[in-house]
């Protein structure tokens, strides 16, 4: 009789391993998510015009409410408001000048692929009352705008950024 040799052993053995593993699948991908992309930028762009809205009304709570917690707010000539509260407090005395104005729309709105954060950019045009002369000022300038996907699936603000385009100056009657 005739005996297998190591070798034959050895090899069967591979070979059955090298079955048994070839033939498990690898589970499926997960699906990907899908592309909200065009709905988050029509909710981030009705948010912003929802927010100017809510500066017109000059109540600081409604102006602050699309601020994330710990948002920061960096405008011209003013040092930073970091959070909430900050930002709140940094409103009221704007809000309560009788010749406050703000004005913006995105003319950009980038999604991230992930759907979690985003950005706005574009104009604004702010009025208020100079403290030294008590006359109507005013200036444009740029801003962008950071939004972070909240749990909740709404959109916040985590980055408010405002640069000037020009100065105050003073404004002429209907301008």
């Amino acid at each position: 009789m005739l005996r297998p040799s190591p070798a034959l052993f050895l090899a069967a053995a591979l070979l059955s391993a090298a079955v048994a593993t070839g033939c498990k699948q690898a589970p499926p991908a997960p699906a990907p998510a899908p592309d909200n992309r065009a709905l988050d930028e029509q909710a981030i762009r009705d948010g912003e015009g929802a927010w100017v809205k809510a500066f017109a009304t000059k109540e600081p709570a409604k102006a602050a409410a699309i601020y994330a917690d710990d948002a920061d707010s960096m405008l011209p000539d003013t040092p930073i408001m970091a959070g909430k509260p900050a930002i709140l407090l940094g409103m009221k005395p704007e809000l309560g000048d009788k010749n406050f104005s703000l004005v913006f729309a995105p003319a950009k709105i980038e999604i991230a692929k992930s759907g979690d954060i985003a950005y706005t950019q574009g104009k604004f045009r702010y009025t208020t009352t100079d403290p030294k002369t008590g006359k109507r000022v005013g200036q444009i300038g740029n801003y962008v705008e950071v939004y972070k996907k909240q749990p909740d699936g709404s959109w916040k603000v985590q980055e408010d950024i405002a640069t000037e385009e020009s100065p105050l100056h003073p404004l002429k009657p209907g301008e």
